[in-house]
């Protein structure tokens, strides 16, 4: 069963979410405090999956409470829970909350925020990684996207749109901004399916402040070796987001297909970009067997680390609750029939997209699904889906730095 701390200084709000919550005895243990401070004692003596604070408290407030609980107990959701009308939450409890809800809170949207953010924890059984992950709050992002980034916020006639094609092109700042818009704190009546969108859903005020004053982006500053690294993520990530866009744009009949294509190529190694920023041993060793071994990639990952990128990967994109087609993408994109998807989706687009990629465009595609594609009626569109990687200059390989 799942345990589940509430903390709020008023009674009356904590008295409501225990009547609200009842029907969930089942599923959740439930603690409800009136203090951080009584919460932090509460902690040191007991085991919780999920906290779900107050923001505006007397004596420690919701941002410090939740930026103790990171620090102590890394390994617990933190979910930041406020009235507060302004941007001055966001900007405090950014870095330390992993969901943000807008009081006063609906049952229904505080039970799918937890679902969510706890979806996909049964794919990490090793408690030293879920611990780690569940401790990030940025990921390394390219350095030249991070400059670019900081030179068009501070420069003298900022573009939004500018802004939000540069996040769109790193896969570190994609996350972080989808993250951000759509948490509940926004109460979008729908999930924002892309940087462009984002930022001018956000404004420059909020993304001027997130940036300058909370470093929600931060810039790699590994060694020379490590840069090398990031730089293929990268470049295979941007080659299979966008083949994967071009793919759903002409096979796929989801709405919003293109965006969560192009979201979820971006996406898929972020597992690789949480290996590299806090394994970085751990990951050239991996990186280097792959090139010399047989074996296959996950299978190395398995075995060096103990899991592989996709769980990671999709363990995070689940705790910062990004759309669930981007999730699926991320968790499924390398072995799309574990998934229950039954319609060619992004999904599909991806995983053609990712063996396609990594195949160089040769009619042998060794990461390719072939009976899941021939199941989705996409086999007979292979050579022209392949014909769109070797048309396009800045997709093939011989074509790209």
């Amino acid at each position: 069963m799942m345990r589940v701390l509430f903390v709020d200084d008023e009674p009356n709000i904590l008295d409501g979410l225990r009547r609200s919550l009842r029907p969930l005895r089942n599923e959740w243990d439930t603690e409800f405090l009136t203090s951080a401070e009584a919460a932090l004692a509460y902690l040191a003596e007991n085991s919780c999956d999920v906290i779900v604070s107050d923001m505006k408290m007397p004596g420690m407030d919701g941002a410090d409470f939740l930026q103790k609980v990171r620090e102590r107990y890394p390994e617990c959701i933190r979910i930041a829970l406020s009235g507060e009308t302004d941007n001055h939450l966001i900007y405090r409890c950014v870095q330390n909350a992993h969901q943000y809800i807008a009081k006063p809170c609906d049952a229904a949207v505080l039970a799918a925020t937890v679902r969510r953010a706890t979806l996909l924890r049964e794919l990490m059984t090793d408690a030293s990684l879920k611990t780690l992950v569940s401790r990030l709050s940025t990921l390394p992002s390219m350095p030249r996207q991070y400059q670019q980034v900081m030179q068009e916020l501070q420069s003298d006639d900022p573009s939004l749109q500018k802004i939000g094609e540069i996040i769109e092109s790193d896969a570190a700042m994609t996350a972080k901004i989808l993250q951000l818009v759509n948490s509940a704190f926004f109460g979008l009546v729908r999930q924002v399916s892309s940087p462009s969108e984002a930022a001018n859903y956000l404004g420059l005020d909020v993304i001027r402040t997130l940036v300058l004053s909370t470093g929600i982006f931060s810039q790699f500053d590994g060694e020379k070796a490590q840069g090398a690294m990031l730089h293929k993520i990268w470049n295979d990530s941007m080659r299979v987001a966008t083949l994967a866009r071009s793919i759903a744009a002409r096979y796929c009949q989801e709405p919003l297909a293109e965006d969560y294509a192009y979201m979820g190529g971006m996406l898929a190694s972020i597992g690789k970009l949480v290996f590299l920023e806090n394994l970085p041993e751990s990951y050239a060793t991996i990186e280097r067997r792959h090139a010399t071994e047989a074996a296959g990639y996950e299978y190395i990952e398995r075995n060096v680390i103990g899991h592989t990128h996709t769980e990671v990967g999709a363990y995070l994109a689940s705790l910062w609750g990004l759309p669930n087609p981007v999730v699926e993408c991320v968790a499924f994109y390398a072995h799309p029939a574990n998934s229950v998807a039954t319609d060619v989706t992004s999904l599909a687009a991806v995983h053609i997209a990712h063996a396609i990629v990594h195949g160089n465009g040769e009619d042998k595609l060794d990461l390719l699904d072939y009976g899941f594609v021939r199941k989705h009626g996409l086999i007979e569109n292979l050579p022209q889906m392949t014909a769109l990687y070797k048309n396009n200059d800045n997709l093939s390989e011989s074509n790209h730095d």
